[in-house]
């Protein structure tokens, strides 16, 4: 390697190697632990509504990755029968103790992760819940504000596709189409 040229060429080939490197975005994962998921199931006879304020989330800015980890325990509804009959009768919380979204904002470079501003998002993965895993697709929003990323988001469910079963005693009770709000504020991941 005495030739001049060769390591002329090595060197700049190694600093512009170095520089791509330095000028890379590198990926941030935004968590939280305190995230929020409602779900409202609106029958003829009753209105029903649970709330979860355990959540967990994580966000990963660069490939777009979105998910969601929910313990099913962890609804709350405003009397104690009904989150009795919900985990016992329903979802079979001992045998199903969460329920996972896994998926990608399809959209994600549309969002402006330090920049002020709300982004609707499409969310597209596959959502666990009772032991079935179906495709799962939904609109939400980014919101940045001085530094600080949430998330929201509302779609709706069929319980029968997740094997979820209404006894008939309680049909006009339970509706078959669940309502589902989802919000989260993160924080950067270390």
């Amino acid at each position: 390697m005495n030739n001049p040229m060769i390591k002329s060429i090595s060197i700049f080939s190694l600093l512009g190697l170095l520089m791509s490197f330095t000028f890379q975005k590198t990926a941030t994962k935004y968590f939280t632990r305190d995230g929020v998921i409602t779900f409202y199931s609106d029958a003829p006879l009753e209105k029903i509504s649970g709330v979860n304020n355990q959540v967990n989330s994580l966000i990963n800015d660069s490939s777009g990755a979105i998910e969601f980890t929910v313990l099913v325990k962890g609804f709350e509804f405003q009397k104690a029968l009904m989150q009795e009959h919900f985990n016992e009768n329903y979802m079979e919380s001992d045998k199903y103790p969460k329920a996972i979204f896994k998926g990608t904002i399809t959209n994600k470079e549309t969002v402006k992760w330090t920049v002020d501003g709300e982004y609707p998002v499409t969310i597209a993965g596959k959502m666990t819940l009772h032991g079935v895993t179906k495709d799962l697709t939904a609109k939400g929003k980014i919101l940045v504000s001085k530094g600080e990323v949430s998330s929201t988001s509302t779609f709706n469910i069929l319980i029968s596709d997740y094997g979820i079963s209404i006894p008939s005693v309680v049909k006009d009770k339970v509706s078959n189409s669940v309502k589902i709000e989802v919000a989260a504020t993160y924080k950067p991941f270390k």
